[in-house]
């Protein structure tokens, strides 16, 4: 499906490029073609082999089903605890997501915070180098003051001064220029003070926004990984439940398991080729087409909690630290990077990033949103990269692979063309 977690982060040529998309739709036709093979017709019913094992026909399809109807009561029951198990483990994954995606903006304010602290030392240190320049200019105006003899005491200037009376006189004039030399030095050192004293409290204000800042990214950072903690936890208690039931329901009901899920994966390969095959002959935006391209480019490819570069996958930060993948804002930030628009590693910002666009005039590449509630962005919790037919293309949570979902879900916000 896609690029695995060791591939390279970035992509090769143009050409490599093309020649790799050749490659995935002549793939996405072999596997249409498989799909066809492995669900004949029901009028049909030949036994066919594959590997060594024969293939079950629909006839052995329906058969198993009826089976499995056979034990409706407990098929009923087994149901009604998966769906409550799946409803557990949505409200967690968006939780996670949301945590996640909370952290990833506390972590660009910090950023931003830390560069305006900088930014205002420095502008400090320049203030205060002014305030010692003034101050030295002043000192030197009293050392020549004292050495031309042009102070204030008139008395022993006149007798004892070079020159006598007449030296004095010919001083004399100089005093009121140098004295008004001398105000002009003050109040320049005075107001030098004043522009370091505003800078310093500056300063001392970035500096408690920088603390503020780094006490929410750390605050939400725990409160992320208490969220992903109890998201894997479920994700493992919901596992060990449905392999119980799986295990209840006898080998009938696993066999058409099975087959569902065989055909699940064929038709999301198959998926993936019309999507492509769409996005060549669609008449749309090359811009859209190449945002909605890069992101399939990543199919199956890990969730990684902050992974993610305008590069390519890259390992995460906490929990996702061992992994080589993307997290939901990390896929769409590479995918609209690779159309040379450069979006931030946060939901926040990618919301408000373009207009807005309605559902149903939605292009590939257009970021769709879901939020714990639709009615206030500030709970966006995902992000997903548009591709056509109602399908995105999403990094969904920690423990699984990019993939191709449905857009209409119940926490569908709205969506995004960012601009660039």
């Amino acid at each position: 499906m896609g690029p695995s977690a060791t591939r390279p982060h970035r992509r090769g040529t143009t050409s490599s490029a093309k020649n790799a998309t050749l490659r995935l739709m002549a793939f996405s036709a072999g596997m249409a073609v498989a799909v066809n093979w492995l669900v004949p017709p029901a009028s049909a019913r030949p036994v066919q082999r594959a590997a060594g094992k024969p293939v079950p026909s629909a006839h052995d399809v329906e058969k198993s089903r009826q089976q499995a109807k056979d034990r409706a009561a407990d098929i009923g029951r087994t149901k009604a605890e998966l769906a409550q198990a799946d409803g557990e483990l949505d409200r967690l994954n968006a939780a996670a997501e949301s945590a996640v995606e909370r952290y990833n903006g506390e972590r660009l304010k910090l950023e931003r915070s830390q560069q305006t602290y900088q930014g205002t030392l420095q502008r400090l240190s320049d203030a205060t180098r002014k305030v010692g320049e003034a101050q030295d200019q002043l000192a030197a105006f009293a050392a020549r003051v004292y050495q031309d003899d042009t102070g204030y005491d008139q008395v022993s200037s006149a007798i004892s001064g070079r020159g006598g009376p007449q030296g004095f006189m010919d001083r004399a004039g100089m005093v009121e220029v140098l004295a008004g030399q001398r105000t002009a030095m003050v109040r320049h050192v005075e107001a030098s003070k004043t522009v370091a004293d505003v800078f310093r409290r500056q300063a001392g204000s970035a500096l408690q926004e920088q603390t503020a800042a780094t006490r929410d990214a750390e605050q939400a950072k725990r409160l992320a990984q208490t969220a992903v903690a109890e998201q894997q936890a479920s994700i493992q208690r919901i596992t060990d439940r449905k392999r119980a039931l799986e295990k209840r329901l006898g080998e009938a009901r696993a066999r058409a398991a099975r087959l569902a899920r065989a055909r699940e994966r064929a038709l999301e390969v198959k998926a993936a080729g019309r999507a492509r095959a769409g996005l060549e002959t669609a008449n749309i935006t090359r811009r859209g087409v190449s945002v909605a391209e890069a992101a399939l480019q990543w199919l199956g490819t890990p969730y990684s909690w902050g992974g993610g570069t305008a590069a390519g996958p890259s390992l995460g930060v906490d929990q996702g630290a061992g992994i080589f993948g993307f997290d939901c804002s990390g896929l769409s930030m590479y995918a609209w990077g690779k159309a040379g628009v450069r979006l931030d590693h946060w939901t926040g910002t990618q919301w408000t990033s373009g207009p807005h666009v309605p559902v149903d005039r939605l292009r590939p590449g257009d970021l769709v949103f879901f939020a714990t509630d639709t009615s206030n962005p500030s709970t966006i919790h995902h992000v997903g990269v548009y591709i056509g037919n109602g399908r995105m293309v999403e990094a969904p949570y920690t423990g699984a692979r990019v993939r191709i979902s449905s857009i209409h879900r119940s926490d569908l916000i709205g969506a995004t063309r960012p601009a660039g």
